[in-house]
């Protein structure tokens, strides 16, 4: 809501022109109507209406003074729209909400806080938009992967070029429109995504964007959005979920056979009649200790595919396919049926050797030239070797280093024993001594093609530098 105007006394009408355009600090009277909707009621006709419009049907900015407040009791979270009304949140529009008449901020007028709650009363008795499901989006459903794919789905479809969102404390994203670094505070999920379906049926002709998103990628930006600003959000786990309390490791076999052996194998060995194709090979299961592999790994894998966790795109989603029920039954049958096997798994590869070996051949790309020439910025020290172990056992994101190079670094972690070729062994000091810094850096951060090394894009060169100063404490 941008010039919502206060109620003021007639000797003071003179300064309601000056009033648009400097905010007035100070607080009007309030007159004493019957009631709490009788003075919210009067506020709006007397004031709101000057600029906003009330009733009717959505229409161009371009027509407008001030957003559409006719289903501002379904937009607007309560707590937030108070603030709002009483000056204690910042304006939303960067450059105006009529961009095209000014590219100045707005201005807002502020009441006192018992108007505010009045009219955030009056808004959710009077002004709900009957387009609005209530519990069409379960914000108690949002999982940290989901967030990871709006964040991601928010700016390849370029949300970002008109709508600004903080990042490393600072607003990035063009300042067209409404800022969105603290939206999660201040929508209704319910009415977001509605408007995420359509926001032409909100503000048509007003440069409003339909993205050519199916409605799982939109539910991940309403998720994505409506975490921003909140403070400790507590994202949903899937594996708490009643599906996973009433798994079934028989219903799991079956999905198993139906779905997964194509390429990983009857047996789980890795050798379905579609690997001979595929390149990385798929994982052999057989040799995989799944039961010691953390839990969101194994349903961001399963559920959401190869490509969600930095594993192989060939790797499909099936979610959709075999639903909640079947991710969790499956998961069940991989952690029941396959806890690791002794020795390793072969690459298929002439001289690349099983997990431990060493000297370790391998056909790793070289580093651009200008990443081969790094050199590691952090000083060796006890803080900086300490954090890169940290990293590398417990907190690296999709998943810690040790799930597949090992405790010890040797490339015998449960993950490992699975992956064609076998993973890094770190301990060899005939092959790591001649790997530069900056071959290291450039794999961890665009992972290795060809093997089961993912890409830790999301991880702070500070960190990465951590972790390759750890590393190299395990060569021996």
């Amino acid at each position: 809501m941008n010039r919502f105007l206060r109620l003021v006394p007639k000797r003071q009408l003179m300064l309601l022109a000056f009033a648009l355009s400097v905010f007035v600090p100070f607080v009007f009277p309030t007159f004493l109507l019957a009631s709490d909707a009788q003075e919210a009621e009067s506020l709006i006709k007397t004031n709101c209406s000057t600029c906003h419009k009330f009733q009717g049907e959505g229409e161009s900015r371009f027509n407008l003074k001030a957003p559409d407040l006719m289903w501002g009791g379904s937009k607007y979270q309560r707590d937030w729209l108070i603030r709002w009304l009483t000056g204690k949140e910042p304006m939303l529009y960067a450059k105006s909400y009529r961009w095209d008449q000014g590219q100045e901020p707005d201005v807002h007028i502020a009441v006192t806080p018992a108007q505010a709650s009045a009219l955030a009363d009056y808004f959710e008795n009077h002004f709900v938009d009957p387009r609005v499901t209530v519990g069409a989006f379960d914000l108690n459903k949002v999982t940290k992967r989901d967030v990871e794919v709006g964040a991601f789905i928010y700016k390849e479809h370029a949300c970002i070029g008109c709508h600004t969102i903080e990042e490393n404390g600072q607003l990035v994203g063009g300042p067209q429109s409404a800022n969105l670094a603290d939206s999660g505070n201040r929508y209704n999920a319910d009415w977001l995504f509605r408007f995420g379906i359509n926001p032409q049926d909100f503000t048509p002709h007003s440069g409003e964007f339909l993205a050519d998103a199916t409605e799982p990628q939109l539910r991940s930006v309403i998720g994505y959005l409506m975490t921003l600003g909140v403070k400790d959000f507590q994202y949903y786990e899937p594996w708490t979920s009643k599906e996973f309390g009433q798994a079934s490791l028989d219903r799991g076999k079956v999905i198993y056979k139906e779905y997964c052996s194509q390429c990983h194998g009857a047996e789980g060995k890795g050798d379905g009649p579609a690997a001979s194709g595929l390149n990385p090979k798929p994982a052999i299961h057989a040799n995989i200790a799944f039961d010691q592999l953390p839990m969101d790994y194994l349903y961001n894998v399963v559920n959401h595919g190869g490509r969600s966790v930095g594993k192989s795109p060939s790797m499909p989603y099936w979610g959709l396919t075999i639903g909640q029920q079947g991710v969790a039954d499956v998961i069940a049958f991989l952690r029941t049926t396959f806890k690791g096997a002794p020795g390793s798994a072969m690459s298929g590869t002439p001289g690349a050797g099983p997990s431990g070996v060493c000297p370790q051949p391998r056909k790793t790309p070289n580093a651009p030239a200008d990443f081969r020439k790094m050199v590691n910025p952090l000083a060796a020290t006890k803080a900086h070797v300490n954090a890169g172990k940290k990293l590398f056992h417990e907190t690296a994101q999709p998943l810690a280093c040790k799930q597949c190079h090992g405790e010890k670094g040797d490339g015998r972690g449960p993950l490992g024993g699975g992956l064609v070729p076998p993973p890094r062994n770190f301990t060899c000091g005939q092959t790591m001594n001649d790997l530069p810094d900056g071959q290291l850096f450039w794999v961890i951060k665009n992972g290795s093609p060809g093997t089961g090394m993912m890409a830790f894009t999301g991880l702070p060169d500070d960190q990465v530098w951590q972790l390759i100063q750890y590393i190299r404490t395990l060569a021996q």
